[in-house]
């Protein structure tokens, strides 16, 4: 089992920053590729980025690419989300996951490929 915990959601306003944090327990964290999804009000959960387990290989959706950065520090079982240049389109609840790893530089896109799923954090962009 793997227990995730995301935090640093809030209300921002448009073209601010936040960074979302993914604290992870239980199973080897080094060994998943994690990933963060989001699901607005009304709308079916859409990924967001992706990264492998190594750190080596990340994966953006587009309409975050160029502002999100998706990063790890395996050493303290933690994934971040980097958001810049916040819009009012990128307000719902944010989740990370995590997804059993067979080599190095994979990751994945589908939710249905994750394993283990966080209980979110909202974050709020006003106009």
């Amino acid at each position: 089992q793997v227990q995730l915990v995301e935090s640093g959601g809030g209300v921002v306003q448009a073209d601010s920053s936040l960074r979302l944090s993914c604290a992870a327990s239980g199973r080897p964290f080094s060994s998943f590729a994690m990933g963060w999804f989001r699901q607005a009000p009304g709308k079916e959960r859409e990924f967001v980025a992706a990264i492998s387990w190594s750190g080596g290989s990340t994966d953006y959706a587009d309409a975050v690419t160029g502002r999100f950065t998706i990063s790890r520090d395996n050493a303290k079982n933690t994934v971040y989300l980097q958001m810049n240049s916040l819009k009012p389109e990128d307000t719902a609840v944010y989740y990370c996951a995590a997804a059993s790893a067979y080599y190095s530089d994979a990751y994945y896109h589908q939710a249905d490929e994750y394993d283990y799923w966080g209980q979110g954090t909202q974050v709020t962009v006003s106009s």
